[in-house]
């Protein structure tokens, strides 16, 4: 894939060189490198120049990418996604669930990466896979994928000032507070490669703030649910456990891995469907058919194949005009079935 872009140079800018114009815009070191091969990646009025050239003001400053070959390691496979929204510097994704970000040992082909690049090769333009954020593989919802090395470098440093806000809907266990934030640090738990812990020793900060949406109390279940405690990622009863369960809205501000899965389940909220996190959910394997569709009717209206959470809301700069980008995907049907007493516009 190719991409050019073009600046007019204002009187704040007057005197700089290209280097230290391109640097402020936000192109690494790793792209200006890149354009060296390419004969007319960098011209000033149609005329090419070299990186110490001094700009003026007026002066029209033209730059190109380009992506000879598509990622090497990632086999073009028509894998399933919905593209939210679509320019010429990236792409918003509605990841549905049992679906990875990338390529890895356990699943070489059904990922996002391979659906991604397969969607560009039947327009036949290289591309290279550049995800900005991720999501668990049985998380659905918004991500955002970089078209082009320039909006791949300024979104990952957005991201890294925290200037990429996320917003994600869970469904969890329990009556949760009307708000607050959990502000704990997240470890990988000793002994295991995937699950991670609250560690105050070794972890990282990280910090979720919440807000409940609704509450519902579980009609069905109420005997079940009086008789169970729920159990932290600690390994501690929560004695005060109160029935039901509640729709949150929590907003990252910080991107551990698992950090909302942990942080609710420490506080004594797991997630519905959270093997993982919330050892104690009932779930009925006769009744549940493939992660991240609907149960047939008349099971355990909580039964969920996965865990109860969905990237619902992304706002960010973009990367190139200065835009504010605002998107919301829709909340997927399997997570719908259990806001059952819910106006289906709510959410």
């Amino acid at each position: 894939m190719e991409r050019t872009f073009t600046y007019i140079i204002r009187e704040e800018d007057d005197g700089k060189d290209i280097h230290a114009f391109l640097r402020e815009k936000g192109y690494s070191r790793h792209i200006l490198a890149s354009m060296k091969p390419i004969p007319d990646a960098v011209l000033v009025n149609g005329v090419h120049q070299y990186m110490r050239y001094i700009l003026r003001r007026s002066d029209v400053l033209t730059t190109k990418v380009r992506d000879n070959v598509s990622s090497e390691t990632i086999i073009p496979a028509p894998v399933p996604f919905r593209i939210i929204y679509e320019d010429p510097d990236l792409l918003v994704i509605d990841k549905p669930a049992n679906e990875a970000i990338h390529p890895a040992v356990g699943h070489p082909a059904n990922t996002l990466g391979n659906g991604v690049v397969w969607y560009f090769q039947q327009k036949s333009i290289p591309f290279v896979f550049r995800c900005i954020n991720r999501l668990d593989r049985d998380t659905t919802g918004l991500l955002i994928v970089a078209k082009n090395l320039v909006s791949a470098s300024i979104l990952e440093q957005q991201l890294v000032r925290r200037e990429i806000h996320r917003t994600y809907l869970a469904v969890v266990d329990g009556h949760t507070p009307a708000e607050g934030t959990i502000d704990l640090p997240i470890a990988r738990k000793e002994g295991s490669l995937i699950e991670r812990c609250v560690d105050f020793d070794r972890g990282d900060r990280a910090i979720t703030h919440f807000q409940t949406l609704a509450y519902f109390p579980a009609p069905g279940r109420t005997d079940f649910l009086n008789s169970r405690k729920a159990v932290s990622a600690s390994g501690t009863a929560k004695t005060d456990f109160t029935p039901g369960y509640s729709a949150v809205c929590l907003k990252l501000e910080t991107g551990r891995t698992h950090q909302i899965r942990v942080h609710m389940s420490y506080r004594g909220h797991p997630l519905l469907g959270d093997t993982l996190y919330n050892l104690h959910y009932l779930r009925k394997p006769d009744e549940l058919s493939e992660p991240g569709t609907v149960k047939p009717s008349g099971g355990d209206p909580l039964a969920i194949t996965r865990q109860a959470l969905h990237s619902w809301k992304l706002d960010f700069i973009h990367p190139i005009t200065g835009e504010a980008m605002h998107f919301t995907a829709p909340v997927p049907e399997d997570m719908r079935a259990l806001l059952y007493q819910t106006p289906k516009d709510s959410f």
